[in-house]
């Protein structure tokens, strides 16, 4: 899923709409003949003045039978569409001009490795068609991102002030047969580089892609449908960004795009406008109004309709269940496994409880494609499907399409990829297998495959009912909980299936905890969601006057914390993280870690295959070794953390709030204890002799080297300049952080204990990283740090701070391994620390200000 919130778009009819100006130009040429001038009498000078002079840019019609011969076949829909030999023809017909037209451009198919995959979206946009001068037909891109209603004076200057632009004109080669519409020739255009039929500059940048290849691309099909109209092509590009063996020979890509053109409602659904406290996707313009003292930003959420039938109103007052006037519908694709289908169909299933709670009985159902029926296709937009690709991507996603004006989902193709299961196996032996008898086999039984299926089925479909991530959910259970038997099994490892949580792993195995409490599920966050999102307000003039009845079902919501949206991973919140599970990552971390230390060693009997290597091996291996790093990195957002907890005027306390002290000391006990303490649990001998003996090494260090490399970062010990700023004692200290992180990272300092080659690793490791925050520039502008790019001059003093705290620490740090080099008995341990020490003695030699750049 693209997680960008906020797409700028158009809005109703009943508004008056504004665009951006934007000038296209489009030259047109002619040849004319010479002719012989004859001299002209007085009389055929009379009849040459009075003849209207011939209009040389104006198209010729031709009768519909020379332009749609009897060769032609047609196919009727949101556009006729007709094929005569190798010519496509659009026949438009009158009462769609000036209609808007939603036009989504995806990749289709995409070359192995390429760094795309089909059924990604490269772009959207309005368009809409409109009769032009000379017997032209233009397509025009709907520029809009303001909006006033037609009842406020101000909607006088915003249709004046805006001008959309014209993407093409094409010639009107003929009229319908009863003059009900236009045909264009649209051939030429349908494999012009357009953006709105294949890539932006911008995108083929980001792809790697060179120009398009005329002679290797073409049309693949053209079809169309009662509200949608489908084009496929076959684009080949030069591709010199692009490193593959097939790619290097060819010096190209080969990829499919498919273009939908969707009508948007004639009967706009009313929006519903965005709130950050609860978790959809959204789209936004800016609105005036004639009360405004401001210009104002409107955002709106994105939902399916779903609205009471006339005859069930009162039942629907009353707080009975009532079935929607339409349901919301996902189609399984035939290509599907049949083993897997009633899985899917579960995944989608489950939802209905969640509508029941915005007051809807048989809201949403899955069902299976019906392949006897030939008027069906699975492109036709009136059907969402699950659609199931043949692909090594492991990786299934959930978009929905929106009316860009009011939020309402017209469609949605989720992308189920057949290796996703190859990604649930991984996940689910390494953080269950310590609970899960059924987890520790090389392939699961069908049924436990079958339910992991299930539950990325139900992610992915709250994605396309237009919910985001909510990272947060997690953080609602208490860590002890998740070893509960009844109350995780009762609740859940987490409160919403739209969280990575993922598997319990932090159950141990006396626990006994079962199925019900190991996997995730639809729960408490994802039914108030829902019920936010979807529940009709009635007797309410406007979305303003909902707004207000929103706000106040928030605040009481989050009475319970079970109900918070936790965001899609905020940078330095401990609670909002992605993998994570309960109330205190440094816990949970380290009852996961406990239950590693009994995974790893089981792992060569658990993949063993006769007769076969060991990939399997290394593959399980290298997951266990990622999901310890998730658990490193879990922790690091307590240091210099900040709590961020979205609220309105309204509601009372502070949005954000500084990690206590006390947790982030004991996020960096945790650090010396479980990650600078050499892990030697992870460095297993009847493992690495299998695979790499190396590997474990580089593994390490890698962890290491990323944790250090973090946990020093001058953006990092700037935030907790700050928070000791504005906190005081109350805050970490930035001198005893460092100091606490030496203690641990060079313990044999004090204890004279020989290091080892993972030891001296590590600390060069650190010694280096704090010499990079020394001399590392630091940018006012430009910066990537989100929490550097907006600093004051203050700011900027005070990071010069960081630099003489920098300072001052490799000069202690000098002085203590000057005496460990002086005193230690193990000679590798000795030269190790006299080549630390000629490292820090050409910084602490030199005077620090000369070197400072800031």
């Amino acid at each position: 899923m693209k997680n960008n919130i906020f797409n700028l778009n158009t809005k109703p009819k009943s508004l008056v709409l504004a665009t951006a100006l934007l000038v296209l130009t489009a030259s047109s040429c002619s040849v004319f003949k010479k002719n012989k001038r004859k001299k002209a009498t007085a009389a055929s000078t009379t009849a040459l003045a009075a003849k209207p002079k011939a209009d040389s840019t104006k198209s010729v019609i031709k009768p519909y039978s020379e332009v749609i011969t009897s060769k032609a076949v047609t196919q009727k829909g949101l556009f006729t569409v007709h094929k005569v030999n190798d010519k496509y023809f659009f026949e438009i017909p009158n009462q769609l001009l000036k209609k808007e037209i939603l036009a989504v451009n995806r990749l289709s198919k995409s070359t192995p490795g390429a760094g795309n995959y089909g059924g990604e979206e490269v772009s959207s946009r309005i368009i809409y068609w409109e009769l032009g001068p000379n017997n032209k037909l233009f397509l025009k891109v709907s520029a809009t991102v303001s909006i006033a209603d037609s009842t406020d004076m101000i909607s006088k200057a915003v249709a004046s002030s805006n001008l959309n632009p014209i993407m093409a004109a094409f010639p009107i080669k003929a009229k319908s047969k009863d003059s009900s519409g236009v045909v264009i020739d649209v051939t030429d255009f349908l494999l012009t580089e357009s953006p709105l039929l294949a890539f932006n500059a911008e995108n083929k940048k980001a792809y790697g892609l060179g120009m398009q290849a005329a002679d290797r691309s073409y049309i693949e099909s053209v079809k169309s449908f009662p509200i949608n109209t489908e084009i496929k092509t076959i684009r080949t590009y030069s591709a010199a960004g692009v490193r593959l063996p097939a790619v290097s020979e060819a010096g190209a890509v080969t990829l499919g795009m498919n273009t939908s053109f969707i009508k948007l409602p004639d009967n706009p659904l009313r929006k519903r406008i965005y709130d950050p406290r609860v978790g959809y996707f959204a789209s936004a313009n800016i609105r005036y109004k004639d009360s405004q003292q401001k210009v104002e930003q409107e955002a709106f959420i994105h939902r399916w309709r779903l609205e009471p039938k006339a005859e069930d109103l009162e039942k629907f007052r009353r707080g009975e269940l009532v079935e929607p006037q339409k349901q919301i519908v996902y189609y399984i694709d035939p290509a599907t496994p049949k083993m897997w289908r009633p899985f899917l169909i579960a995944g989608v299933n489950d939802w209905q409880k969640a509508f029941e709670h915005a007051g809807f009985k048989n809201a949403i159902v899955a069902k299976e494609w019906p392949e006897a029926d030939t008027t069906m296709s699975l492109d036709d937009a009136r059907f969402s499907v699950i659609r199931y690709f043949a692909s090594p991507q492991q990786n299934a996603y959930g978009p929905n399409i929106a009316d860009p004006r009011t939020g309402e989902i017209l469609e949605s193709h989720i992308g189920w990829y057949h290796n996703v299961m190859n990604l649930v196996h991984r996940w689910y032996m390494i953080q269950a297998g310590a609970i899960d008898p059924r987890a520790r086999k090389n392939k699961f039984d069908d049924e436990l495959m079958g339910q992991l299926i299930r539950f990325v089925s139900s992610h992915e479909i709250g994605h396309t009912l237009g919910l985001r991530h909510n990272m947060g959910a997690s953080h609602a259970t208490p860590v002890e909980k998740l070893r509960d038997k009844a109350w995780v099994e009762a609740h859940g490892h987490t409160a919403s299936i739209m969280d990575y949580a993922r598997f319990n792993y932090v159950a141990q195995p006396e626990d006994h905890v079962s199925e019900q409490g190991i996997f995730p599920r639809i729960n408490d966050y994802d039914k108030w969601a829902i019920q936010w999102g979807y529940k009709p307000i009635l007797d309410q003039p406007d979305a303003q006057a909902e707004k207000k009845i929103l706000n106040k079902w928030t605040i009481d919501s989050l009475k319970n914390k079970r109900l918070w949206f936790g965001g899609e991973g905020r940078d330095q919140d401990p609670r909002s993280q992605s993998e994570d599970l309960g109330d205190d990552a440094i816990k949970a971390s380290e009852y996961g870690i406990k239950n590693l230390k009994r995974i790893v060693p089981q792992l060569n009997n658990w993949t063993r295959e006769d007769g076969e290597g060991y990939e399997n091996l290394k593959e399980m291996y290298k997951e266990a070794v990622d999901q310890y790093s998730r658990y490193a990195f879990h922790v690091l957002k307590y240091l210099g953390g900040v709590m961020v907890t979205e609220k309105s005027s309204d509601q009372p306390g502070a949005v954000y709030q500084a990690v206590s002290l006390g947790k982030q000391k004991e996020a960096i006990k945790f650090y010396n204890d479980q990650v600078f303490t050499t892990p030697k649990w992870l460095v297993n001998k009847e493992i690495l002799n299998k695979i790499d003996p190396g590997f474990s090494f580089n593994a390490v260090q890698t962890v290491q080297q990323g944790v250090v490399a973090s946990v020093t970062s001058q953006s990092r010990l700037f935030r907790m300049m700050i928070n000791q700023r504005d906190n005081g004692k109350g805050a970490y200290s930035p001198r005893e952080w460092l100091n606490d992180l030496k203690s641990g990272i060079f313990s044999e300092l004090k204890t004279g204990k020989p290091t080892d080659e993972y030891r001296r690793a590590l600390q060069k490791m650190y010694v280096g990283s704090i010499i990079t925050m020394y001399n590392k520039r630091f940018a006012l502008q430009g910066s990537t740090d989100n929490i550097l790019a907006s600093v004051t001059p203050t700011d900027v003093l005070l990071y010069s701070n960081v630099k003489a705290l920098a300072f001052a620490h490799l000069k202690d740090l000098r002085a203590d391994i000057t005496k460990g080099a002086a005193t230690a008995k193990d000679q590798d341990t000795k030269i190790h620390f006299q080549y630390l020490k000629q490292m820090l003695d050409k910084i602490v030699n030199e005077s620090p200000i000369p070197g400072l750049n800031y």
